[in-house]
């Protein structure tokens, strides 16, 4: 009932975030907004996402209804298909990820973007109370966060499939792969869209994250390795998940976990597995 006395009185203001670092694999710093606050974030992602889902392209990947990361994968399976010939040429992969992405998102520009689909003051205040309750950039740990990134990457989504035309792109949050049988045409495609990212949402292409690969001999996306014939789960990927069911028996040998905790993280990862060539692995979390 305050936060509701909050918002009908237009004195409501964000509380400070609590942070900390998660290791998934590479560190993050996560910073999280107390009970009232997420209640609140929930309760404008439902309405938001209404409005701004339908304006996404239908590639975009990131944390939509009836995406995904698997969703994503398969589709880049039918991308290569085509892009291939039906693997009579050789299929290039255009790899791009923006550099500090949630960091480097411009607050303003991002509320101007908001602007163009929301035209109520009082619910572009609370927006703005929610976006500049962070310092810089969007913090990781809001679900707002969440849709905000998608409606900041739906400008680079629109200038690569409306204006440059391009046929076989998919992007998952910030990481973004184009298809094509031209490895020139791809390499073409790098200064035009860094120059895009740089000149409207002042962000910049990972310059060490810039690949260019054949897919017959492996794609590296979202935690699988694409082929034409196969797919296969990601050697740090695997690598993870043994050494962490290998810490859970630990823990279950010294009491520290129940059986059905260990049970659950098994089939967890049973469910990743399933979408890929996957029979050794299987085997090895089940006799380990």
């Amino acid at each position: 009932m305050n936060l509701h006395n909050e918002l009908k009185n237009d004195i409501y203001n964000h509380s400070d975030y609590f942070s900390f670092y998660v290791k998934d694999p590479k560190l993050r710093h996560i910073h999280k907004a107390c009970v009232k606050d997420r209640v609140l974030h929930h309760a404008v992602f439902r309405i938001l996402y209404l409005i701004f889902d339908k304006t996404f392209i239908f590639d975009s990947y990131f944390c939509r209804i009836s995406k995904g990361t698997h969703r994503a994968v398969n589709r880049l399976n039918d991308f290569a298909k085509k892009a291939g010939r039906n693997n009579s040429k050789t299929c290039f992969v255009l790899k791009l990820d923006i550099k500090k992405f949630f960091n480097s998102i411009d607050q303003n520009i991002l509320i101007n973007l908001i602007k163009k689909k929301i035209n109520n003051d009082s619910t572009i205040w609370l927006l703005k109370k929610i976006i500049k309750s962070f310092p810089t950039g969007l913090p990781l740990g809001n679900i707002t966060s969440q849709l905000f990134a998608n409606i900041y990457l739906n400008e680079l989504d629109k200038f690569i499939k409306h204006k440059l035309k391009i046929k076989y792109y998919i992007r998952y949050c910030d990481d973004f792969i184009i298809l094509s049988h031209d490895k020139l045409f791809l390499q073409n495609l790098i200064p035009v869209i860094d120059i895009f990212l740089e000149n409207n949402l002042k962000l910049s292409l990972h310059p060490n994250k810039i690949i260019i690969g054949k897919y017959h001999k492996g794609i590296d996306f979202l935690g699988y390795v694409s082929s034409p014939f196969y797919r296969t789960l990601r050697t740090k990927t695997k690598k993870r998940i043994f050494r962490n069911l290998s810490h859970k028996r630990i823990f279950l040998q010294k009491g520290i976990i129940a059986k059905e905790n260990l049970y659950q993280t098994i089939q967890a990862y049973l469910g990743v597995l399933k979408h890929c060539n996957s029979y050794k692995i299987i085997k090895g979390l089940r006799i380990e």
